[in-house]
């Protein structure tokens, strides 16, 4: 399609918040695939020029939880942003955004956004009382002071945060406990922590390549992910690989999107990842295709595990669990192995089982027994930390003088392997399991957790057991939630703080997938009352100082923009080039990279300096030493329930505003049409979905793309919907996660339930 005229962007911009949205024009006038042309595009401009039409440039982050952590451009007329783009010059956002990114003007103009405090009159009633800024702070920080007066400490307080808001400077949150004194904190992470302790035991630190130098594949298989729509913009890499000549398999238990553009694809029984891929690797032991030289010069334990393939494993077995043919397997073996080099991209998805960190662990050992570590082209592929070397200067605050905490612990050891502050030695932060909140919070005691404070997160739609959530809530004394929405978890707080979006304050982001750092400017003035997670920190720092002088050493006034610029340091610059982050204005910079894959020097970060297919550091955490199949979590209901993301959401947020409804207006349940003819359902039924968690009701969709034995429901926050997926999955913990990021990940996708029609 050829791009719009100038004239006609103007006349869509300028009536840009209008209720048919800007984005679905753009979609239908095919704008969004013409505009990489150029059209609006400054080059190489530095952020805050004007041009042509009044417009000026922003440069931009998008601060969720997402692979691609796209650089953006905003463009703004007379203080309001008209627009945005993907950055031309990131080599992997390249000019475009997704879906997601197109309808970011709409959230901050939304009309349902929260404006000012306020305070609820019974949780759940939705009898909002606005309330000042002052007034805010000032119940909140009477209420602090209520607990360490009753309690001696502030242990009553805890912090339940993620990556809602991505961004370097939103860890002042936890920042902003820690000049409190010492909390509690929910640690760990619902998203990867399986896959993360298992790529450390084999190698040492969780590390990929590139991702783009996926074209240089020859062979890749995407086990578990999806990420035609998790990850657009890898895309463009695997169709390169693809016309370069390599061969895209598939392997997932439903037919994805992204299974829809490969070559193959693998219906995998699910949970199964640990059977399937132990059975590629016997095959290729079977026909001598591992690659002898490099297991010999760069792996210990390697003789060890062959042994245990030889008196295990069989193809016959891994069938048997997998439910992948026989025939399939040892093709797909035999290509793999063959092909040089060949590539893993391993799901998070697929570790969010009893048996996901096992599962991880014989996957990278296939990748390491072909010898493909170390290569472009090829490797493991599951995410890193390699460009994240902040100061964490809003993070790393101070206790009070005289704090007290938990006795006898060491404290929180969270994803980045920070503590929660320094301070008095004995004294730490009790760390509490973030996939078990509910639970922790219902047993805590010595003392009770009495208040609760969420930031970036949206724990009622997207924590495990939501009935028993609801439950926890009821014990506690507060609860405050810092939002842009009023979300399911704002229904249930008492009071309520509106948060800045991107454009309207400075951060800086780092991807945990590519190797582009981007600036986030402030491209407008906050909104309404809308203030940033570190400007909120500022605000009850001075509220608590004037009612307890001394009792908070978070810094009372705020410079958004310095506090951004302290986050940089040396190695950081170095790293990426710069001389000052002000580089950065002038677009996103690329990570100097010895070479695009990771491990290419045979040097791994393990004790024994060498890839481990034997890991005595696994076993000393209670797993087994050699990548073995573990079984996975015995059904307790009639089909197997998957609830994985949708394209038009990242968990609860983008789904609520009005442009996303446009198009995906209702949650459904799919159900393949064996399944349903057994419960005389049809499609477009509303049916009822159960298990012992709870329920939910929903439209049914019949479709061929889920097993017989599986229902699918995308876990979304609807906004106006009752619909929580939440209210069908419990908080069965996975098998790995706790070595590197303080509690053991979920099992997400080891969930069980049956449907009938309403």
């Amino acid at each position: 399609m050829s791009p719009m005229t100038k004239q006609a962007m103007e006349r869509i911009l300028e009536n840009s918040v209008s209720r048919r949205s800007f984005l679905s024009r753009l979609l239908a006038t095919g704008a969004l695939a013409g505009l990489p042309c150029g059209l609006l595009r400054p080059g190489t401009a530095e952020a805050g020029q004007v041009w042509e039409g009044g417009y000026q440039t922003f440069r931009n982050a998008c601060p969720r939880n997402c692979y691609d952590t796209c650089s953006i451009i905003s463009y703004v007329k007379d203080g309001v942003v008209k627009f945005v783009e993907g950055a031309p010059e990131s080599s992997f956002t390249r000019g475009g955004l997704c879906v997601k990114g197109n309808s970011y003007v709409r959230r901050v103009y939304s009309p349902d956004r929260i404006k000012y405090p306020m305070e609820q009159q019974g949780r759940g009633s939705g009898n909002w009382k606005r309330l000042s800024w002052d007034q805010a702070m000032d119940k909140i920080a009477r209420k602090i002071l209520d607990i360490k007066e009753r309690d001696g400490s502030l242990l009553g307080l805890a912090l339940t945060k993620y990556s809602g808001n991505f961004g370097i400077t939103n860890y002042g949150v936890e920042g902003m406990m820690s000049s409190l004194g010492y909390t509690t904190r929910m640690v760990g992470t619902p998203c990867w922590p399986a896959g993360i302790d298992a790529q450390n035991f084999d190698m040492g630190s969780m590390w990929c390549n590139d991702p783009e130098d996926l074209p240089q594949a020859r062979y890749v298989i995407v086990w578990g992910a999806n990420p035609a729509w998790c990850s657009v913009h890898s895309m463009k890499f695997l169709y390169a690989a693809q016309e370069a000549g390599a061969k895209m398999v598939v392997v997932d238990p439903v037919f994805t999107q992204t299974a829809a553009k490969a070559d193959e694809y693998v219906e995998i029984r699910a949970g199964e990842d640990c059977a399937l891929a132990l059975g590629l690797c016997r095959h290729i032991l079977d026909r001598g295709l591992y690659d002898r030289e490099w297991v010999t010069a760069h792996s210990v334990g390697f003789d060890d595990f062959a042994a245990y393939l030889r008196d295990n494993v069989t193809v016959e077995w891994a069938a048997g669990k997998s439910g992948v043919p026989i025939a399939q397997i040892k093709a797909l073996a035999e290509e793999f192995a063959q092909a040089r080099p060949a590539t893993i991209w391993i799901g998070y998805g697929m570790q969010r089982h009893v048996n996901g960190g096992a599962a991880v662990r014989v996957l990278d050992a296939l990748v390491a027994m072909t010898g493909n570590v170390g290569k472009p082209g090829g490797g493991a592929r599951y995410g890193h930390l390699q460009t994240w070397g902040f100061n964490y200067h809003a993070m790393l605050q101070k206790p009070p003088e005289g704090s007290k905490g938990w006795l006898g612990a060491s404290g929180p050891k969270g994803e980045f392997d920070v503590s929660g502050g320094a301070g008095n030695a004995k004294y730490a932060d009790r760390a509490l399991n973030i996939n078990k909140t509910a639970q922790e919070i219902l047993d805590a005691k010595d003392p009770p957790i009495r208040m609760l404070w969420v930031a970036c997160k949206n724990v009622l739609s997207q924590d495990f057991d939501r009935p028993k959530m609801l439950k926890a809530f009821d014990k506690l004394e507060m609860v405050v939630a810092v939002d842009q929405f009023f979300n399911q978890t704002v229904e249930q707080a008492d009071i309520v703080l509106p948060v800045t979006t991107l454009f309207e304050d400075w951060t800086v982001n780092a991807s945990y997938w590519h190797y582009w750092l981007s600036l986030n400017e402030q491209a407008i003035k906050p909104l309404h009352e809308a203030k940033s997670d570190i400007q909120i920190a500022a605000a009850l720092s001075r509220r608590m100082n004037e009612l307890a002088p001394g009792s908070c050493t978070f810094a009372t006034e705020i410079d958004s923009k310095d506090w951004m610029a302290r986050e940089f340091n040396k190695d950081i610059y170095d790293l990426f080039g710069l001389s000052s982050w002000e580089d950065l204005r002038k677009g996103p910079a690329k990570a100097k990279l010895a070479s695009s894959a990771s491990w290419a020097d045979g040097k791994f970060a393990t004790p024994s300096k060498k890839y481990e297919f034997r890991s005595d550091l696994c076993a000393k955490n209670g797993h087994d030493a050699l990548p073995m199949y573990k079984e996975g979590r015995a059904p307790y209901d009639k089909l197997r329930l998957l609830t994985p993301h949708h394209k038009f959401a990242i968990h609860s947020q983008f789904q609520n505003l009005d442009w996303m409804a446009d198009f995906n207006p209702a949650p459904f349940v799919y159900i393949h049409p064996r399944a349903a003819a057994q419960r005389g359902i049809a499609d477009g039924d509303m049916v009822r979905v159960f298990n012992k968690v709870g329920e939910v009701r929903l439209a049914a969709r019949l479709t061929s793309d889920v097993p017989p034995d599986t229902l699918l429901m995308y876990e979304t926050w609807y906004k106006g919907l009752a619909f929580n997926c939440q209210n069908l999955v419990d908080d069965t913990s996975a098998d790995m996660g706790a070595y590197k990021t303080g509690a053991p990940g979920v099992a997400i996708h080891d969930q069980f339930a049956d449907v009938a029609r309403a």
